[in-house]
Order: C-alpha cells, then structure tokens, then sequence
C-alpha cells in the first residue's frame, strides 16, 4: 500500500486495524445514536481519536510528534478539546469525550506509545509488514561506543532522511 492510499483511509477502518493490532484496547462503543437509538458499534474511541486528529485538529496522519500531540490533548496537557466540536456529540445521544478523556488517561505510557506506534504504522502503509512491537519506540538511542572518550559521528549526506516516518 503506498502512502497516498494509506492517508485516504476512513477512520472506521483504521480503527478496525488497530483493535485488530491491539485487542485489549477498550472500543467505547456503548453509545447510543441519536438517529436510530441504538448503539452504534461502529462509534469506537479509536474513531473518534482519528477523526479528532484528522477532522477537527487538521493534523498529518502519519507523524509521531502529532499522533502524541492528539493524546495531550485528551490528556488535558496541551490544547483544549471543545465539547460541541468533538467527533459524536451531534450524533450521539451522550457526548463521549469524558469516557475518551478518561481511557486515554488509564493507559499507561507504554500503551499510549503502542497506540501511536500502531497508527504511524497503518498511515504509513507498513501495517501488513510490521507489527507495533517491531516498530522503533521512543526509548533513547544507544551510544554507538562503548568508549567514553570517542566522538558523535559526524553527520554525513542523508541522514536527514533518517527523521522521516
């Protein structure tokens, strides 16, 4: 799948991929529709997340920084979350943001990342070859030496690209 095929990705369906990913992670999708009146299981917390990120925040789908900047965001660490404008409270009979707010919060630090590094995976089209845990996590690189007393290599052509997801 190349890149510009992974971005036109509907919400739903990424959702899908990810609790497929990652199946301990609680779907929210208890709510109930405004229209029919009966849950409406395709309105999972991952949905949500996307469409927020996607729809409401305006942001890449397939960078880490901005992935983490959304969970701030329900973290209540960055910027706020506006009740009306949030993915289902026009249709929905109960807005879920505080359910969202609440399970992003309950999840530890390495499931957050897990989140992210599985979204990164899925937008950037790498979701059939890699699973989360292959993917580069935000631990600190290792020194190249063990020697204390060597040099940071210096940065030669196309490292740049390096930082590239």
């Amino acid at each position: 799948m190349s890149v510009a095929n992974a971005q036109n990705i509907r919400p739903e369906t990424a959702a899908t991929r990810v609790y497929q990913l990652i199946p301990n992670l609680p779907q929210e999708n208890q709510y109930l529709s405004q229209e029919t009146g009966e849950t409406d299981l395709d309105n999972t917390l991952i949905s949500r997340l996307i469409r927020y990120h996607q729809y409401i925040k305006n942001r890449p789908l397939n960078y880490r920084l901005d992935w983490k900047l959304t969970l701030a965001d329900y973290l209540g660490v960055n910027e706020p979350i506006r009740n009306f404008r949030y993915p289902g409270s026009s249709t929905l009979e109960n807005n879920p943001l505080e359910g969202d707010r609440a399970v992003i919060n309950s999840l530890s630090r390495l499931q957050r990342n897990e989140l992210v590094n599985t979204l990164i995976s899925i937008y950037s089209g790498q979701s059939q070859n890699n699973s989360p845990s292959s993917l580069p996590d935000d631990s600190p690189p290792q020194p190249a030496s063990s020697n204390p007393n060597s040099l940071p290599r210096l940065p030669q052509s196309g490292d740049a690209e390096l930082l590239l997801p």
